[in-house]
């Protein structure tokens, strides 16, 4: 029997739910609290995209990343990876993320594995 996109939506709806109450998802949260409250962590991180933005700008430009950049960016990345609450997230992200992957292999095994859903990848759409 076909199924309509308002049911699909509403077990997406009934997933999220569930995915929210897993462990990963609380580890995650309490993980990127801790980090927005810290403001060392805070400034540290915003640091490191505000390196990355003018390096990626001053390339985009043609001109070269000196050493010395180089060396205060990975300076940077060595402090930020050795801060207890940053490690902590970073960690609970990848938790978080192999949730999310694991749910999302498990909805594309179903169109796999069922042999009346067109086959993943078949219908690709047109580009304009």
């Amino acid at each position: 029997m076909p199924v309509d996109t308002t049911q699909i939506m509403d077990e997406a709806t009934k997933l999220g739910q569930l995915v929210a109450q897993h462990p990963a998802v609380a580890r995650y949260k309490q993980a990127r609290e801790a980090v927005d409250k810290d403001p060392e962590a805070t400034r540290m991180l915003a640091d490191l995209d505000r390196q990355i933005e003018n390096l990626t700008r001053q390339q985009q430009a043609g001109l070269p990343v000196t050493d010395a950049q180089q060396q205060q960016l990975e300076a940077l990345q060595n402090r930020i990876v050795s801060q207890l609450k940053i490690k902590n997230l970073n960690l609970a992200q990848v938790d978080f993320v192999d949730l999310l992957r694991k749910v999302t292999q498990t909805i594309q095994r179903q169109l796999v594995d069922n042999p009346s859903a067109p086959a993943a990848g078949a219908q690709r759409p047109v580009a304009i």
